[in-house]
Protein backbone atom coordinates (compact mmCIF):
# COMPACT_ATOMS: atom_id res chain seq x y z
CA UNK A 1 0.00 0.00 0.00
CA UNK A 2 2.99 1.90 0.36
CA UNK A 3 4.48 2.90 -3.37
CA UNK A 4 8.13 4.58 -3.32
CA UNK A 5 9.10 4.19 -6.73
CA UNK A 6 7.58 2.90 -9.89
CA UNK A 7 8.51 -0.38 -10.13
CA UNK A 8 6.09 -0.60 -6.68
CA UNK A 9 3.22 0.22 -8.57
CA UNK A 10 0.62 -2.43 -9.58
CA UNK A 11 -2.60 0.18 -10.23
CA UNK A 12 -3.82 2.52 -12.05
CA UNK A 13 -6.16 5.35 -11.47
CA UNK A 14 -9.13 3.57 -12.76
CA UNK A 15 -8.04 0.53 -10.26
CA UNK A 16 -8.83 2.76 -7.37
CA UNK A 17 -12.24 3.01 -5.49
CA UNK A 18 -14.20 6.57 -5.67
CA UNK A 19 -14.70 9.00 -3.29
CA UNK A 20 -16.96 11.46 -2.46
CA UNK A 21 -15.45 14.90 -2.95
CA UNK A 22 -15.63 16.87 0.66
CA UNK A 23 -18.97 20.10 0.20
CA UNK A 24 -17.58 22.29 3.31
CA UNK A 25 -14.64 23.98 4.22
CA UNK A 26 -12.92 24.37 7.62
CA UNK A 27 -10.79 28.23 8.46
CA UNK A 28 -9.26 29.33 10.64
CA UNK A 29 -10.40 33.05 11.86
CA UNK A 30 -6.92 35.13 11.27
CA UNK A 31 -7.23 37.58 14.41
CA UNK A 32 -3.99 36.24 15.88
CA UNK A 33 -2.10 35.44 12.35
CA UNK A 34 1.29 37.26 12.15
CA UNK A 35 4.92 36.22 11.49
CA UNK A 36 6.83 36.36 14.45
CA UNK A 37 9.47 33.73 13.93
CA UNK A 38 10.75 31.86 11.03
CA UNK A 39 10.21 28.56 10.30
CA UNK A 40 10.09 28.38 6.11
CA UNK A 41 12.53 30.07 3.98
CA UNK A 42 9.44 32.54 2.96
CA UNK A 43 9.14 33.77 6.53
CA UNK A 44 12.47 34.96 6.33
CA UNK A 45 12.66 39.14 6.97
CA UNK A 46 9.36 39.49 6.93
CA UNK A 47 8.69 39.42 10.94
CA UNK A 48 6.52 42.18 11.96
CA UNK A 49 5.34 43.21 8.33
CA UNK A 50 1.86 41.42 8.45
CA UNK A 51 -1.05 44.05 7.74
CA UNK A 52 -3.46 42.70 9.93
CA UNK A 53 -6.48 44.85 8.26
CA UNK A 54 -5.49 43.66 4.89
CA UNK A 55 -4.94 39.61 6.31
CA UNK A 56 -8.05 39.99 7.47
CA UNK A 57 -9.23 41.27 4.52
CA UNK A 58 -7.86 38.98 2.41
CA UNK A 59 -9.34 35.84 4.79
CA UNK A 60 -12.56 37.36 4.31
CA UNK A 61 -12.23 37.13 0.28
CA UNK A 62 -10.83 33.46 0.34
CA UNK A 63 -13.82 32.07 2.28
CA UNK A 64 -16.94 33.70 0.36
CA UNK A 65 -14.70 32.53 -2.82
CA UNK A 66 -15.52 29.00 -1.21
CA UNK A 67 -18.96 29.89 -0.69
CA UNK A 68 -19.90 31.22 -4.17
CA UNK A 69 -19.23 27.61 -4.98
CA UNK A 70 -21.34 26.36 -2.58
CA UNK A 71 -19.00 25.01 -0.13
CA UNK A 72 -20.61 26.54 3.70
CA UNK A 73 -17.28 27.53 5.43
CA UNK A 74 -17.22 26.43 9.67
CA UNK A 75 -14.87 28.88 11.14
CA UNK A 76 -12.15 28.02 14.75
CA UNK A 77 -11.24 30.73 16.50
CA UNK A 78 -7.88 31.75 16.24
CA UNK A 79 -5.29 31.57 19.38
CA UNK A 80 -3.32 34.19 20.79
CA UNK A 81 0.31 32.97 20.33
CA UNK A 82 -0.58 30.82 17.57
CA UNK A 83 0.04 32.94 14.40
CA UNK A 84 0.07 29.99 11.91
CA UNK A 85 -3.08 28.68 12.56
CA UNK A 86 -4.80 30.04 10.48
CA UNK A 87 -3.10 27.53 8.00
CA UNK A 88 -6.15 25.30 8.49
CA UNK A 89 -4.68 22.52 5.99
CA UNK A 90 -1.76 21.32 8.45
CA UNK A 91 -3.71 20.03 11.75
CA UNK A 92 -5.36 17.33 10.52
CA UNK A 93 -6.20 14.41 8.04
CA UNK A 94 -9.41 13.73 7.39
CA UNK A 95 -11.32 11.18 5.78
CA UNK A 96 -14.70 9.64 5.07
CA UNK A 97 -14.74 5.87 4.46
CA UNK A 98 -17.17 3.89 1.96
CA UNK A 99 -20.14 3.57 4.42
CA UNK A 100 -20.22 7.35 4.95
CA UNK A 101 -18.21 7.30 8.17
CA UNK A 102 -16.11 10.15 9.14
CA UNK A 103 -13.11 10.40 11.25
CA UNK A 104 -9.75 12.16 10.83
CA UNK A 105 -5.64 11.69 11.55
CA UNK A 106 -4.11 14.33 14.10
CA UNK A 107 -0.91 16.06 12.81
CA UNK A 108 2.28 16.18 15.15
CA UNK A 109 3.75 19.43 14.29
CA UNK A 110 6.92 19.41 13.59
CA UNK A 111 7.94 22.71 15.08
CA UNK A 112 7.20 23.73 18.70
CA UNK A 113 5.87 26.78 17.81
CA UNK A 114 2.94 24.79 16.31
CA UNK A 115 1.93 21.94 18.27
CA UNK A 116 -0.45 23.32 20.22
CA UNK A 117 -2.48 24.64 17.29
CA UNK A 118 -3.17 20.69 17.40
CA UNK A 119 -5.87 20.23 20.27
CA UNK A 120 -8.04 23.19 19.48
CA UNK A 121 -8.62 21.55 15.63
CA UNK A 122 -9.15 18.36 17.03
CA UNK A 123 -12.31 20.23 19.48
CA UNK A 124 -14.15 21.15 16.25
CA UNK A 125 -13.75 17.59 15.26
CA UNK A 126 -14.90 15.99 18.24
CA UNK A 127 -17.83 18.59 18.26
CA UNK A 128 -18.63 17.49 14.52
CA UNK A 129 -18.72 14.03 15.32
CA UNK A 130 -15.92 12.75 13.90
CA UNK A 131 -13.74 9.52 14.87
CA UNK A 132 -10.43 11.11 16.10
CA UNK A 133 -7.27 8.91 15.47
CA UNK A 134 -3.59 9.48 16.53
CA UNK A 135 -0.16 8.56 15.20
CA UNK A 136 1.75 6.26 17.14
CA UNK A 137 4.29 7.65 19.32
CA UNK A 138 7.44 6.62 17.77
CA UNK A 139 6.31 8.87 14.70
CA UNK A 140 8.14 11.98 15.02
CA UNK A 141 6.58 14.17 12.94
CA UNK A 142 3.49 14.90 10.37
CA UNK A 143 1.52 18.10 9.00
CA UNK A 144 -2.04 16.74 7.71
CA UNK A 145 -3.37 17.53 4.66
CA UNK A 146 0.33 20.06 3.99
CA UNK A 147 1.92 17.11 3.13
CA UNK A 148 -0.88 14.23 2.58
CA UNK A 149 -3.34 15.06 -0.35
CA UNK A 150 -6.35 13.09 -1.24
CA UNK A 151 -6.43 12.26 -4.99
CA UNK A 152 -9.27 14.04 -6.76
CA UNK A 153 -12.52 12.07 -6.12
CA UNK A 154 -10.20 8.78 -5.57
CA UNK A 155 -8.92 6.98 -1.91
CA UNK A 156 -5.61 7.67 -2.89
CA UNK A 157 -3.02 9.37 -1.11
CA UNK A 158 -0.46 11.65 -2.41
CA UNK A 159 2.16 11.69 0.57
CA UNK A 160 5.24 14.19 1.22
CA UNK A 161 8.41 13.70 3.03
CA UNK A 162 11.57 14.55 3.91
CA UNK A 163 11.18 18.45 4.83
CA UNK A 164 8.18 18.27 7.49
CA UNK A 165 6.48 14.94 7.57
CA UNK A 166 8.11 11.57 8.78
CA UNK A 167 8.30 8.79 5.84
CA UNK A 168 6.63 6.25 8.28
CA UNK A 169 3.77 8.35 9.27
CA UNK A 170 2.01 7.66 6.00
CA UNK A 171 2.72 3.26 6.98
CA UNK A 172 0.05 4.00 9.50
CA UNK A 173 -1.94 6.50 7.54
CA UNK A 174 -2.23 3.28 5.00
CA UNK A 175 -3.30 0.77 7.16
CA UNK A 176 -6.05 2.59 9.37
CA UNK A 177 -7.75 4.57 5.95
CA UNK A 178 -6.89 1.32 4.36
CA UNK A 179 -5.55 3.24 0.70
CA UNK A 180 -2.75 3.41 -1.03
CA UNK A 181 -0.09 6.01 -0.41
CA UNK A 182 2.12 7.41 -3.57
CA UNK A 183 5.14 8.25 -1.60
CA UNK A 184 6.71 11.62 -2.55
CA UNK A 185 10.11 13.19 -1.60
CA UNK A 186 10.64 16.69 -0.96
CA UNK A 187 13.91 17.75 -2.23
CA UNK A 188 14.16 22.09 -1.64
CA UNK A 189 13.34 23.57 1.45
CA UNK A 190 11.48 26.70 0.20
CA UNK A 191 8.44 23.76 -0.81
CA UNK A 192 8.40 22.35 2.24
CA UNK A 193 4.83 21.07 1.84
CA UNK A 194 3.75 18.72 -0.34
CA UNK A 195 0.86 21.32 -1.08
CA UNK A 196 3.25 24.11 -1.91
CA UNK A 197 4.72 22.12 -5.24
CA UNK A 198 1.83 19.62 -5.71
CA UNK A 199 -1.72 20.65 -6.52
CA UNK A 200 -4.95 17.68 -7.93
CA UNK A 201 -6.75 19.55 -9.62
CA UNK A 202 -9.23 16.96 -10.75
CA UNK A 203 -8.98 13.40 -11.35
CA UNK A 204 -6.97 13.33 -14.36
CA UNK A 205 -4.59 16.60 -13.72
CA UNK A 206 -2.08 17.72 -11.45
CA UNK A 207 -0.31 21.31 -11.20
CA UNK A 208 3.47 20.92 -10.15
CA UNK A 209 6.74 22.54 -9.79
CA UNK A 210 8.70 19.90 -10.74
CA UNK A 211 12.08 20.90 -9.17
CA UNK A 212 10.85 20.23 -5.97
CA UNK A 213 10.90 16.17 -6.19
CA UNK A 214 13.23 13.53 -6.68
CA UNK A 215 14.09 12.05 -9.46
CA UNK A 216 11.49 8.82 -8.09
CA UNK A 217 8.75 10.86 -7.06
CA UNK A 218 9.01 12.57 -10.52
CA UNK A 219 8.47 9.44 -12.27
CA UNK A 220 5.68 8.67 -10.29
CA UNK A 221 3.52 11.73 -10.92
CA UNK A 222 4.29 11.52 -14.40
CA UNK A 223 2.85 8.30 -14.57
CA UNK A 224 -0.02 7.82 -12.40
CA UNK A 225 -1.32 11.53 -14.18
CA UNK A 226 -2.43 11.41 -17.32
CA UNK A 227 -2.27 15.72 -17.48
CA UNK A 228 0.75 17.00 -15.57
CA UNK A 229 0.89 21.07 -15.61
CA UNK A 230 4.24 22.47 -15.16
CA UNK A 231 4.67 25.67 -13.09
CA UNK A 232 8.05 27.61 -13.61
CA UNK A 233 9.79 28.71 -10.40
CA UNK A 234 8.86 31.98 -10.03
CA UNK A 235 4.94 31.24 -10.12
CA UNK A 236 5.58 28.44 -7.86
CA UNK A 237 8.14 29.69 -5.20
CA UNK A 238 6.96 33.78 -5.42
CA UNK A 239 3.48 33.32 -5.80
CA UNK A 240 2.74 30.12 -4.50
CA UNK A 241 0.96 28.65 -7.83
CA UNK A 242 0.85 25.29 -6.82
CA UNK A 243 -1.01 25.81 -3.59
CA UNK A 244 -4.05 26.53 -5.45
CA UNK A 245 -7.30 24.92 -4.45
CA UNK A 246 -9.82 23.37 -6.60
CA UNK A 247 -12.47 21.78 -4.73
CA UNK A 248 -14.67 20.91 -7.41
CA UNK A 249 -12.49 19.82 -10.19
CA UNK A 250 -13.76 22.15 -12.03
CA UNK A 251 -12.77 26.05 -10.61
CA UNK A 252 -9.33 26.66 -9.34
CA UNK A 253 -8.97 29.51 -6.00
CA UNK A 254 -5.45 30.58 -6.81
CA UNK A 255 -3.01 33.75 -6.25
CA UNK A 256 -3.47 36.42 -8.50
CA UNK A 257 -0.30 37.00 -10.90
CA UNK A 258 0.14 33.56 -11.79
CA UNK A 259 -0.35 34.32 -15.04
CA UNK A 260 1.37 31.53 -16.90
CA UNK A 261 0.05 28.45 -14.99
CA UNK A 262 -3.49 30.71 -15.46
CA UNK A 263 -3.02 30.68 -18.80
CA UNK A 264 -2.30 26.87 -19.10
CA UNK A 265 -5.17 26.19 -16.65
CA UNK A 266 -7.51 28.28 -18.69
CA UNK A 267 -6.70 26.94 -21.95
CA UNK A 268 -7.42 23.28 -20.22
CA UNK A 269 -11.08 24.06 -19.67
CA UNK A 270 -10.42 25.33 -15.89
CA UNK A 271 -12.72 28.31 -14.42
CA UNK A 272 -9.60 30.85 -12.78
CA UNK A 273 -10.24 32.87 -9.49
CA UNK A 274 -7.65 34.94 -8.27
CA UNK A 275 -7.21 36.12 -5.37
CA UNK A 276 -4.59 38.07 -3.41
CA UNK A 277 -2.93 36.27 -0.69
CA UNK A 278 0.26 38.27 -0.37
CA UNK A 279 0.16 38.85 3.50
CA UNK A 280 -0.42 35.23 4.09
CA UNK A 281 2.78 34.71 1.73
CA UNK A 282 4.73 36.55 3.94
CA UNK A 283 4.64 33.35 6.03
CA UNK A 284 4.60 30.77 3.50
CA UNK A 285 1.19 29.81 2.63
CA UNK A 286 -1.98 30.43 0.69
CA UNK A 287 -5.09 29.27 -0.66
CA UNK A 288 -4.44 25.77 -0.41
CA UNK A 289 -2.77 26.59 3.50
CA UNK A 290 -5.53 28.45 4.44
CA UNK A 291 -8.36 25.81 4.51
CA UNK A 292 -9.50 22.38 5.04
CA UNK A 293 -11.78 20.46 2.67
CA UNK A 294 -14.16 18.21 5.10
CA UNK A 295 -17.02 16.13 4.91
Amino acid sequence: MIIQHIEDLDFTLDDIASMPLPRKVLMVDPEYFDVVYVINPHMEGNEGTVEAGEARQQWKEVRQSFEALGLPVSVVEGQKDLPDMVFAANQSLPCETEDGHRFVVMSKMQSDHRKDEVPYIEQWYRQNGYEIHYLDDDIETFEGMGDAIWHTGKRLLWGGHGIRSSSSAYEQISEELDVPVIMLQLTDPSFYHLDTCLGILDSNTALIYPDAFSDDSLDLIHTLIPNVIEADRYEAEELFACNASCPDGKNVLIQKGTDEVNRQLTAQGFVVHELDTTEFLKAGGSVYCMKMLIW
